[in-house]
């Protein structure tokens, strides 16, 4: 079972050793053979032909294996079963670029001496063109067909050549039956229609000879009524001619009274003219002083720029920057009441500019309806003076220059327009700076106000501080006294243990204790294991151990009586206590101190152990 897959004509490249390259017309075919028996293969055979030379004849079988060792030795990246496609693609290609004089892919068909006479192996080569180097894609090796092979071709081409023959024997045989039948129709229908041409030309020339008789009857009377019309049309004429020239007369004479009338009119408008030109010159005056009061008002605004630089500046000297914020402030306050004064002035000035620009608006409009009406009545005259003489084309003449003059008062008018337009753009441009500066002015304010905030947190946090301080120099100050008293009150027999305050140590254990300050610091004796009180004051407790451990670690300290327990609470922002008990030796065993004499005995401290 064979599938066509490719049957198209290509231009091939063909070269040989003993003849000239030279472009042939080669049929490419391609087709997939699937065989059952004995085993199940596939098998794509490739063709070339030519359809001028039935001799010539290459072909060749790929198999599966055979696919194999082609793929290895160039190169390949596609499966079998995907090879037809992709050839068929390049064929493709070819085909698409065969028309243009350097195309980018070839086909062609090399070997080396003529096939026709030797029947040697050619090989069919895809190449792509470059600037560079020429490409070849795929180079396929063909064998030439054998007699056996050609005989079959040959046998297959004259077997199609005969059905092709049968099919058009049996299509020419339709057509002369249906063109037979055509014509026979034809035939029938030309009689027909030759019958009907001669009915309708006798029929016509009959109708011709009545028409032209009837015409000529109608053609004197007519003639008739055409003199008689032309004698009344000449009379009526000549009656027009004179009403129209007692017309053109009486309109003359009005011409002439209007003519003095738009004089006088024209001079009133030039002399408004002159005043809305005055009126101008003052609104520029006006124009030119508000435009030096916005630059002033720049110039405050870079003066006020600076000024918040500095501040930015001095923010960290915090209590002599509090005199000069409020100074600058009362400052700003009155630039700001000079501002609100200077947007009032200009919005006064806005509201003159715009009742005078309604006026002039107002006269512009009444001028521009009595230009209307006067070209409206300039028109109408300028029709009836058509038929006038010389005289009336020369007051014509005068209208059109009048027009003329009035055209150009309506430009100085425009011009004028344009020149309030752009002073209420400059004055618009003013009032949005003004607002500008209004609004950088309230951020500044709130800024000083976030600085003045700052400045009463930072004094608040050095009030806390300071009293932080005054807690805990007081409570330097109990423990010296403590100690002292306990110095004098100590017997030299009596060597103990002692133990600071267990809320001195939970207030002092993070700031310059070790983390096991919150035990006793025992001081071992030799002497006797039993426990000794010492007479103290009611605010300091003082045990005496002999080799006895400390308070439990879990137990919670006590505050000493008299002093409140905020005062040994853990603070963030408090500074530590640095260089209290820094001379006891923590944990070690102290020996006990010989006798000496009691005048000159030296009594122990928690600052100088020993």
């Amino acid at each position: 079972m064979t599938e066509t897959l490719f049957n198209k004509r290509l231009r091939v490249h063909v070269k040989c050793k003993d003849c000239e390259e030279r472009r042939a017309n080669i049929r490419v075919s391609i087709e997939l053979q699937l065989t059952t028996n004995p085993v199940h293969k596939r098998d794509l055979l490739v063709r070339l032909t030519d359809d001028t030379d039935p001799y010539f004849l290459y072909n060749l079988a790929i198999s599966e294996e055979d696919f194999q060792s082609l793929k290895v030795q160039q190169g390949l990246l596609v499966d079998f079963a995907s090879f037809p496609q992709k050839f068929i693609d390049l064929l493709n290609q070819c085909i698409s670029e065969e028309d243009r004089d350097h195309p980018k892919f070839l086909l062609q068909l090399s070997s080396p001496s003529s096939p026709v006479l030797d029947h040697s192996p050619a090989n069919l080569n895809v190449v792509e063109t470059n600037a560079f180097k020429h490409l070849t894609h795929l180079s396929l090796k063909l064998l030439h067909g054998t007699d056996l092979e050609l005989k079959k071709y040959l046998a297959v081409c004259l077997s199609t050549v005969k059905e092709e023959k049968q099919q058009l024997e049996k299509r020419l045989t339709k057509t002369e039956d249906d063109l037979s039948r055509q014509l026979s129709y034809a035939q029938q229908t030309l009689s027909e229609k030759s019958r009907e041409l001669d009915k309708l030309r006798s029929e016509w020339t009959s109708q011709t000879s009545a028409l032209s008789s009837s015409h000529s009857q109608d053609l004197t009377a007519e003639r008739e009524k055409a003199l008689e019309t032309q004698t009344r049309l000449q009379q009526q004429n000549e009656q027009l001619r004179r009403e129209l020239e007692g017309a053109h007369t009486k309109s003359t004479q009005q011409l002439q009274s209007r003519l003095g009338e738009l004089e006088a009119s024209n001079r009133d408008l030039t002399e408004k003219r002159y005043k809305s030109e005055s009126i101008i010159r003052d609104l520029k005056t006006k124009l030119v002083g508000l435009e030096e009061e916005s630059q002033r008002a720049k110039q405050q605004i870079l003066s006020l720029r600076r000024e918040n630089s500095t501040l930015d500046t001095e923010c960290h000297e915090r209590e002599r920057q509090v005199n000069q914020l409020q100074t600058r402030l009362a400052v700003l306050e009155q630039e700001i009441k000079d501002k609100d004064q200077l947007v009032l002035r200009t919005k006064e000035v806005l509201e003159a500019t715009q009742q005078q620009k309604n006026s002039v608006e107002g006269n512009a409009e009444s001028k521009q309806l009595q230009i209307g009406k006067l070209e409206a009545t300039v028109k109408c005259l300028s029709e009836e003076l058509i038929k006038a003489n010389g005289i009336i084309k020369k007051l014509q003449g005068e209208l059109k220059g009048l027009a003329g003059k009035i055209k150009m008062k309506n430009t100085v008018t425009v011009s004028q327009e344009k020149v309030l337009q752009e002073t209420q753009e400059r004055l618009h441009t003013a009032q949005r700076d003004l607002q500008d500066t209004q609004q950088q002015l309230k951020h500044r304010e709130e800024e000083v106000s976030k600085l003045k905030e700052q400045l009463e947190a930072s004094i608040q946090k050095l009030d806390e501080s300071r009293e932080v301080l005054k807690t805990n120099e007081n409570v330097i100050m109990w423990l010296n006294k403590q100690l002292n008293e306990n110095q004098l009150s100590r017997k030299p027999e009596v060597i103990g243990t002692f133990e600071t305050p267990s809320a001195l140590s939970a207030s002092l254990d993070s700031r310059a204790f070790p983390p096991s300050a919150g035990q006793g610091y025992p001081i071992t004796s030799t002497g006797n294991s039993k426990l000794s009180s010492l007479p103290l004051s009611s605010r300091s407790v003082f045990s005496l151990h002999s080799q006895g451990p400390g308070p439990k670690a879990g137990s919670p300290p006590l505050p000493p009586a008299g002093l409140e327990s905020k005062y040994f609470e853990k603070r963030e922002d408090s500074i530590p206590l640095r260089g209290l008990l820094s001379g006891i030796q923590l944990n070690k065993a102290v020996p006990r101190p010989p006798p000496a004499k009691p005048g000159l005995q030296s009594l122990p401290s928690a600052y100088f152990p020993g």
